[in-house]
């Protein structure tokens, strides 16, 4: 049975091996979403009310944006397929073998700016048999069409989804899609170099500073460095693919995941993430801070999620100690035992620097733990050192 095309603006039945459609965009609307898709270069989080309005031009229930080569759950979507690709996408791991990916970015790459189903299967009959459109079932979703663009060298898709009333998208339909093409990849392109301009522009006022700086993408992939970052690569910081790696193991699983909760974190809970203390055989820690990206570099194209800023405990921070003790509800002794392991002395070090048993250390550094409600020094090196001078 044919869909009921007397709500469209123009009904015509597709004459294919799949089932019936007709055609719903409307033209007018389209041309109109185009014409502000530039407005989501400075500003991101334009991507999502996009991506709703084209959804609406197009008689389509959602859509969302995924890298050709790379699928992450952070991916740009509207909210009405949010629940799929959690729960059904991602979670059921559908994103592996994505038979859209596998068989419709090769015809992105050679010979067209839009794909649609009947371009990937000869029939229904075949398309309803592969796992991914059986989970979009479940959702109330079935036809798709993937507009093909460039983010500099990266080949991104608009996948637009409708159910299974809407029918697929006809060739008339899927001509006037193939025009957002060109605006796409203008505005991805433009996007990324201003996210890029941004960080450079921050890890350079950061060196200015005199304050070690990096950017990373969600993938903990190296996007920006300054000058007295580089002075910590061979040792403690390591590029490999590049991507950024620490050489203190358990450090560098701390930054792994951080790196996975900032996929899916708020500016506001990013800023609450706990530094990452790396240790070092020969010299005092490192503090890895990491604070939100500029606005203007959370493009998804750029990837951005951090700057890792350092600190050095090799060059002593200067901490109040009467701040810590009114903050902490720190006796004296307590409070100038931790300043010393704060600043990279180890409990038998401080212990002979304040001239007190090992023993009393270890006792001090106990209650220490309890009022700053930390469990390893590392935890209290960074908590500390978030209040340092």
């Amino acid at each position: 049975m044919l869909p009921d095309c007397s709500h469209a603006k123009f009904a015509r039945p597709i004459e294919n091996t799949f089932g019936g459609g007709c055609e719903l965009v409307d033209k007018r609307k389209l041309e109109d979403v185009s014409r502000h898709i530039g407005e989501a270069v400075l500003d991101p989080q334009q991507w999502s009310t996009l991506m709703e309005d084209i959804c609406k031009a197009v008689g389509a229930t959602g859509a969302a944006m995924l890298q050709s080569d790379i699928r992450t759950e952070d991916i740009p979507r509207t909210a009405s397929v949010a629940e799929f690709f959690d729960k059904g996408y991602f979670q059921n791991n559908l994103h592996v073998g994505d038979v859209r990916a596998k068989r419709g970015v090769p015809l992105l790459l050679t010979r067209t700016n839009v794909v649609t189903d009947a371009d990937l299967f000869r029939s229904e009959t075949e398309m309803l048999r592969d796992p991914l459109y059986a989970a979009l079932g479940e959702w109330g979703l079935k036809w798709f069409a993937a507009v093909g663009f460039r983010a500099g060298p990266a080949l991104w898709g608009l996948t637009i989804q409708r159910p299974p009333q809407q029918g697929m998208f006809d060739g008339d339909e899927v001509a006037i899609l193939s025009q957002l093409s060109s605006r796409l990849t203008e505005a991805a392109t433009l996007s990324t170099a201003v996210g890029r301009t941004a960080i450079a522009s921050l890890t350079n006022a950061l060196d200015l500073m005199e304050r070690p700086a990096l950017a990373i993408d969600r993938r903990g992939g190296l996007l920006g460095i300054n000058n007295k970052a580089e002075t910590y690569l061979g040792r403690e910081l390591v590029v490999r693919g590049g991507r950024l790696s620490l050489t203190d193991k358990d450090a560098n699983t701390e930054l792994i995941r951080r790196t996975d909760q900032l996929r899916l974190m708020s500016d506001l809970q990013a800023a609450r993430l706990s530094p990452v203390v790396i240790n070092r055989t020969s010299r005092r820690p490192l503090v890895l801070q990491l604070l939100p990206v500029p606005p203007a570099a959370r493009s998804p194209f750029l990837g951005a999620r951090a700057i890792l800023v350092l600190k050095d405990l090799e060059r002593s921070a200067t901490f109040s100690q009467e701040l810590i003790v009114k903050l902490f509800n720190l006796t004296p002794a307590q409070a100038r035992l931790g300043i010393r392991v704060a600043n990279g002395a180890s409990l038998e070090e401080a212990a002979a620097e304040l001239g007190v048993a090992l023993e009393t250390a270890r006792n001090h550094l106990k209650a220490i733990f309890a009022k700053t409600d930390t469990h390893r020094q590392g935890e209290l090196i960074a908590l500390l050192n978030k209040i340092a001078k």
